[in-house]
C-alpha cells in the first residue's frame, strides 16, 4: 500500500475516458516516476491524483485515507503539493513573494521553510527580489518547486519539471529532487526524459493509452529490453 496511491482509476474530461484502470502511487522518501509517449495519459493521471478531473472508477488515497472525493484545495490541505507544467509562477512578482504565495495555507513562522528553499536552490536566494518573469526556464523551475515546498508537503507531485531545459539544468533539477526525496517527502513526477527519470526513480510506471504497460523498480524498467526498445529508444 503506497502512502500515495491513484488505483485503477478509469476516468477523463467530459464523456471520453482518457484513463483505463490506471495505477500509479509513491511512498514517502521515494521518487515515482510516470513515463510514456505522448498522449499516453501522464498528465491526466497526475490530474487525477490531485483531484483536477473527476474518476468514473477508482479511487485516490493518502496515508490509508480515502480522498477521492476531496476538492484539490482540500488535497493541499492534508500535504500535497503541485506544480503543473506551464504557467507555474507568477511573472510579475519577486522570487521571494513567490515562495510567500507558496506559504498561503500557513499560519506559522515560514523563515525556516524559506531558509530551507534557499539552501536547495542557492540562486533564488541571490535573485529573491527579482521579478520571476525575467530568470531562466530552469530557474522559474526552481521557484515553483520552492513555492509547493512553502506548503510543507508530504507529497510533491511534479508534471513534466524537466520540459524546455537544457541537460546541465535537467541534471540539476533532478539532484534537487532526490534531495527532497531523502527528507522523506514522497515524489511523484511525471517525465518526458523517460531515460534520465528512470535513472533517477525507485519505482516507475509506463503508460501508453492511458493504461499501465509495465509497473517495476526504476533499475528494472531500464533494463527490461521491451521497455528499452518501446519506449527508450533501444
Amino acid at each position: 500500500m503506497s502512502f500515495l496511491l491513484g488505483k485503477n482509476m478509469t476516468g477523463g474530461y467530459g464523456g471520453a475516458d482518457i484513463l483505463h484502470d490506471c495505477t500509479i502511487g509513491v511512498e514517502k522518501g521515494e521518487v515515482a516516476v510516470v513515463v510514456g509517449p505522448n498522449g499516453a495519459g501522464k498528465s491526466t493521471a497526475m490530474k487525477a491524483v490531485f483531484g483536477m478531473l473527476n474518476i468514473r472508477e477508482g479511487n485516490v488515497t493518502m496515508d490509508g485515507e480515502d480522498i477521492t472525493a476531496l476538492t484539490p484545495q482540500a488535497r493541499v490541505q492534508k500535504g500535497m503539493g503541485f506544480v503543473p507544467q506551464t504557467h507555474n509562477v507568477f511573472t510579475s512578482m519577486s522570487v521571494e513573494e513567490n515562495l510567500e504565495m507558496g506559504a498561503f495555507i500557513r499560519n506559522d513562522d515560514i523563515s525556516g521553510t524559506m531558509a530551507q528553499v534557499f539552501d536547495l536552490f542557492p540562486i533564488l536566494k541571490e535573485k529573491r527580489n527579482q521579478p520571476a518573469g525575467e530568470l531562466s526556464g530552469g530557474q522559474r523551475q526552481q521557484v515553483a518547486v520552492g513555492r509547493a515546498l512553502m506548503t510543507q508537503p508530504k507529497v510533491l507531485m511534479l508534471d513534466e519539471p524537466t520540459a524546455g531545459v537544457s541537460p546541465i539544468v535537467m541534471d540539476e533539477l533532478f539532484d534537487r529532487i532526490i534531495e527532497i526525496a531523502r527528507t522523506g517527502i514522497a515524489i511523484l513526477m511525471v517525465e518526458q526524459n523517460a531515460k534520465q527519470a528512470l535513472n533517477i526513480a525507485d519505482k516507475g510506471y509506463v503508460l501508453a493509452q492511458g493504461r499501465n504497460l509495465y509497473t517495476d523498480t526504476g533499475e528494472a524498467l531500464l533494463a527490461d529490453p521491451d521497455v528499452r526498445k518501446a519506449f527508450l529508444g533501444g
